[in-house]
């Protein structure tokens, strides 16, 4: 038999010092009767709601709710664009008559009341208002930093880790029979897929139902979230788990997903959508595996119906099965786009110690015969340029470009000489534009020597 609120509200002055409690009324949520649950009215006029647990299961969620409810701070709860419980006190009440001596005391969490009201999932209809607020609210959980959750102790998960735990579950329902082999291929299948567990781990509220929000109708925004309730499986871990309610909410879910895009601060999921129903889809799985546990019967049963109903009603995999070939047809596709000669790209510079490129500057223009069309492959059409003018120039240039840091012939006094080097003369002697033009042709072949020489070395 469930406490009365007016057995409930007395325990409140327990829990909260000073307190001093004038009324009593029935809380209309209350964890869907797991909790004995009331509100009570105070002389200042704040409502409080206080919550007693009713098994040890129950007991260790209000324990957790408790230290996700302090780890809070006033910080954290600027963050949020709604309202959110703040516990002020907890309290052990004693047995009632009938119950099992042995049995622990149960205890009682007392909390602010948030104002609002409650939408089934399979109430809220598509397009603004409920929907987007949703969306919008979740989407700001999981922009909280990950130091409000940290620096609680709180659980955390990697992506790879979400992953193993699911890939376990999988397993260990598979083992009890009672699920089908469509059921286990797809799930295994999903969880084969590498792309869908590329996530970034958030603050989570560990798994956000329908009833975890309350509304507020406004006049000129239509509804809004006033409140999240129920912070017990706070924790840092896959942004889905907050988002697997939508299977719920068929004509609300696209819409949901879509305003919580528009609000996270993080890189887009594009997978977001099919982790959420694959948690969706487990929960049946967990149901059976709690019955299983527990050895009941009647629960194993009632999850394996709902396991075979789901079964029947599937239309699609959770995952695209691509065909063997579409890595290779992706790589041939890959190789077309690759340019059939890439010759004029390539450097074809000497990148040695050995030679100074700069000293082949007037390779591409001078020579003639059998080197003609190798000039033409390596270094471009010749040009219509005067020869000699061009080769001059290129020569002229090479010597602008002279690395002062270079190694070249030392300058050694001739013999009967004064020992001083010798001064560049202001006239040139008649033959020495002919002098000068046969050295250039004479480096020049020696230079392209040089390089057939590392050509076909390096070739080797």
């Amino acid at each position: 038999m469930a406490r009365s609120p007016f057995t409930l509200a007395a325990a409140v002055t327990a829990a909260v010092p000073g307190a001093e409690v004038v009324g009593a009324r029935a809380l209309t949520s209350s964890g869907d009767g797991r909790f004995d649950s009331a509100v009570a009215t105070l002389a200042d006029g704040r409502e409080l709601v206080i919550r007693v647990a009713g098994d040890d299961e129950t007991a260790s969620e209000l324990s957790a709710e408790s230290l996700a409810l302090r780890a809070l701070t006033a910080g954290a709860r600027e963050m949020l664009p709604f309202e959110v419980p703040e516990a002020l006190g907890a309290a052990v009440l004693g047995l009632r008559g009938g119950e099992p001596s042995g049995q622990s005391e149960p205890r009682a969490l007392v909390t602010t009341l948030v104002p609002g009201f409650l939408v089934e999932a399979a109430d809220i209809p598509a397009g603004r208002g409920v929907a987007t607020a949703a969306g919008a609210a979740i989407a700001a959980i999981h922009a909280l930093p990950a130091s409000v959750v940290r620096a609680a102790g709180l659980p955390e998960r990697s992506p790879a880790q979400v992953r193993e735990e699911i890939r376990a579950l999988v397993d260990r329902a598979a083992t009890t029979g009672r699920v089908s082999a469509r059921l286990t291929v797809r799930w295994r299948e999903a969880v084969a897929s590498d792309d869908l567990w590329r996530f970034e781990s958030t603050v989570t509220l560990g798994g956000a139902q329908a009833s975890s929000f309350l509304y507020v109708d406004d006049p000129q925004r239509g509804p809004e979230v006033s409140g999240l309730i129920g912070w017990y499986g706070l924790c840092i871990g896959d942004p889905a788990v907050d988002l697997a309610w939508l299977a719920s909410a068929p004509d609300a879910a696209d819409d949901v997903h879509a305003a919580y895009s528009a609000a996270a601060l993080r890189s887009p999921d594009t997978a977001l959508p099919t982790r959420s129903r694959l948690l969706a889809e487990l929960e049946f799985a967990r149901w059976l595996l709690h019955g299983a546990d527990t050895r009941q019967s009647d629960v194993v049963d009632d999850a394996a119906q709902l396991l075979d109903a789901l079964a029947d009603s599937l239309d699609d995999d959770l995952v695209s099965r691509r065909p063997r070939s579409t890595g290779v047809d992706e790589a041939m596709t890959a190789l077309q786009s690759v340019p059939a000669a890439a010759t004029g790209e390539i450097d074809t510079s000497m990148q040695t110690d050995a030679y100074d490129p700069r000293s082949f500057a007037g390779l591409g223009v001078g020579d003639a015969g059998d080197a003609e069309s190798e000039d033409t492959a390596v270094f471009g059409p010749r040009s219509t340029v005067d020869d000699g003018a061009e080769s001059e120039s290129a020569l002229g240039d090479a010597e602008a470009w002279e690395d002062p840091d270079a190694t070249g012939p030392i300058d050694l006094p001739r013999p009967g000489s004064d020992g001083a080097p010798d001064e560049p003369s202001t006239t040139a002697p008649a033959g020495g534009e002919h002098d000068h033009a046969a050295d250039a042709e004479e480096a020049q072949r020696a230079a392209r020597a040089a390089f057939q020489r590392w050509s076909s070395s390096s070739s080797e």
